[in-house]
């Protein structure tokens, strides 16, 4: 039974432990050795002393077999000990680069993949992998040498006896053949729709609010159940399709034995086989039982293993696009010089420019408002500024330097962002406003906090040790807002990146907020992404976009002087109960 080339790939992850599977290899073998002694030992006391009636020379033969029993039994404890620890190891080197390689991927990937088929891969295929890899490649290879050595054992007893025993390989080859493509098949489907299934129920945990407001629980635990009885129906075909193979397998050493028996049985009346030469056969060809019946299960698990293994390098395959350059440097000093040189921006298998001939620049302490309709291309500059996406054309310059030629680490530590999603970890208060900035001081905390008006972290049951719960959803909206700014002042960037940072906040806290920011912003290169008029007054120009380019660049008052357009996006001519041109001017 060959290994398919998927499988075959994770032989890098094994060369840690090869000393580990070596020696339990080795303990295996000599498991297997004093297993096989004990049926020429039986041999020996039934055409021995038991022949003779010799009572006395048997004792010392059966504590012989009782120690050789004794000797197997702690040499497999000492193989399972050892195979625990190599598959786990195993695994968790696989997992460590698997999460990694994910974090290394683009924004574009997780764009189009399913959080719950990458968590079906990180966990339950990698679990398939790792039970091959810690049981089936074990067995397989133990089975084998098994096989191999009884038959020889056998044809040293006996050889026509041990020529029917052999034939027994034939049937198992022929089944085992039929069985392997059709599984790999119902495999795959099958985790895919584990991954389905996982998906529906990661966004439903997700999106718990949102479906109970709508009221529609009943429609999603419909599409759930669904999904789970399209899975359960391929589990089923599987169960049937292994238990079709495994009881054909079954049957083969059965039919086996009762070949043996017959013939040897008929060899022993014409005396060219002894009864202890028929007993000690007997119990070679019980020890062939176990490896012949297991044979179902490890072929099963290898092609599990191999749909897995293939699921798992699919996505390893996918090339990390966005990357440090060979030679690319680190970002020391940074006066958070912006500039956009011709940048053109098409989303990863779209043919519409999201972006398209973007000239801008921002000088160091400089905050530039972009003020645009929805879709006009202002969240998407922001997204390539910190690299979450590389430029389709033109290129952007930080201090001198294309940002594809400074190290992402780096880049990321000068560019710090807010997003108009303001999401938050499943930890504490803390430890998601440290998240970009593991360094920063409980002064430059309290900084961030006061900045964004967070105040409130303080009446948390925990202050800033307090969990926050599964996206920060046990806080309001205004709240998580906050949170997301001071996590991204909080280590006083040279370029801040703010997309609608205000848009969840009461206009008594939005104008607390704009007042502390206008003296934070000064120390930094700010780019802010604008919806409301009183956002305006933290900017010191404004870069109007329309359909992906840019249209204009001045202060607010040039823009609202010269452009209807402008004017309307912002709502500057409403007659009543809008803010007029002159309240941001």
């Amino acid at each position: 039974m060959g290994q398919s080339r998927a499988l075959w790939r994770v032989r890098p992850y094994l060369r840690p432990y090869v000393r580990q599977l070596t020696t339990m290899v080795a303990v295996s073998f000599a498991a297997i050795g004093a297993g096989l002694t004990v049926p020429l030992v039986i041999r020996r006391i039934v055409d021995g002393p038991i022949a003779r009636g010799d009572r006395g020379a048997v004792l010392p033969l059966a504590l012989l077999v009782l120690l050789l029993g004794m000797i197997e039994t702690g040499l497999a404890f000492t193989r399972r000990w050892i195979q625990g620890g190599a598959a786990n190891g195993f695994e968790r080197r696989l997992r460590d680069d698997f999460y990694a390689h994910l974090q290394s991927l683009p924004a574009s990937f997780h764009d189009k993949w399913q959080s719950g088929q990458l968590l079906s891969r990180a966990m339950a295929d990698l679990s398939v992998i790792r039970r091959f890899v810690g049981f089936g490649l074990v067995f397989l290879i133990v089975n084998t040498v098994t096989f191999l050595l009884v038959i020889g054992l056998l044809f040293r007893l006996y050889a026509p006896l041990a020529l029917v025993t052999a034939c027994s390989i034939f049937p198992l080859a022929i089944l085992t053949s039929r069985f392997k493509p059709r599984y790999r098949a119902l495999s795959r489907r099958v985790q895919q729709q584990q991954g389905d299934l996982t998906t529906l129920a990661e966004e439903a945990a997700t999106g718990i609010r949102v479906i109970k407001a709508f009221g529609r629980a009943p429609l999603v635990a419909d599409q759930y159940a669904a999904s789970a009885a399209r899975l359960r129906t391929s589990a089923i075909e599987g169960a049937n399709l292994r238990a079709t193979f495994w009881s054909l397998i079954d049957l083969v050493p059965n039919l086996t034995l009762i070949g043996v028996l017959v013939v040897g049985a008929l060899a022993v009346g014409r005396g060219s086989l002894s009864l202890g030469g028929l007993v000690a056969f007997i119990s070679l060809v019980l020890m062939l039982v176990w490896p012949m019946e297991s044979l179902g299960n490890i072929v099963a698990n290898a092609r599990e293993a191999d749909v897995a293994a293939g699921r798992i390098f699919e996505v390893f395959d996918t090339a990390a696009e966005i990357a440090d350059r060979p030679g690319a440097v680190a970002l020391v000093g940074s006066s958070g010089h912006l500039r956009l040189e011709g940048v053109g921006f098409r989303y990863p298998g779209s043919d519409a420019w999201a972006l398209r001939g973007v000239d801008l620049e921002i000088e160091p302490g400089e905050t530039m408002a972009l003020v645009g309709t929805t879709g006009s291309g202002k969240s998407s500059l922001l997204n390539l500024v910190p690299r979450l996406y590389d430029v389709s054309e033109g290129r952007i310059v930080l201090d001198g330097h294309d940002i594809r030629d400074l190290t992402l680490p780096s880049l990321r530590r000068a560019v710090a962002v807010a997003f108009d999603d303001p999401l938050l970890f499943s930890a504490s208060v803390r430890e998601n406003l440290l998240l970009g900035w593991p360094d920063a001081t409980d002064e430059d905390l309290e900084v961030a906090v006061a900045t964004a008006q967070a105040q409130f972290v303080h009446e948390l049951p925990w202050g800033l040790d307090t969990r926050v719960g599964e996206q920060g959803l046990s806080l309001s909206g205004g709240q998580r807002q906050r949170l997301a700014l001071a996590r991204a002042i909080v280590g006083r960037p040279t370029v801040l990146l703010l997309d609608d940072p205000l848009s969840s906040l009461d206009v008594h806290t939005e104008a607390l907020v704009e007042r502390a920011l206008s003296q934070v912003l000064g120390s930094s290169t700010a780019v802010v992404a604008v919806h409301r008029p009183s956002t305006l007054a933290l900017a010191d120009r404004v870069a109007w976009f329309e359909g992906g380019g840019l249209e204009a660049v001045g202060t607010h008052a040039e823009l609202a002087a010269s452009s209807a357009e402008y004017r309307a996006v912002l709502g500057l001519d409403r007659p009543a109960g809008g803010r007029r041109t002159e309240e941001v001017a």
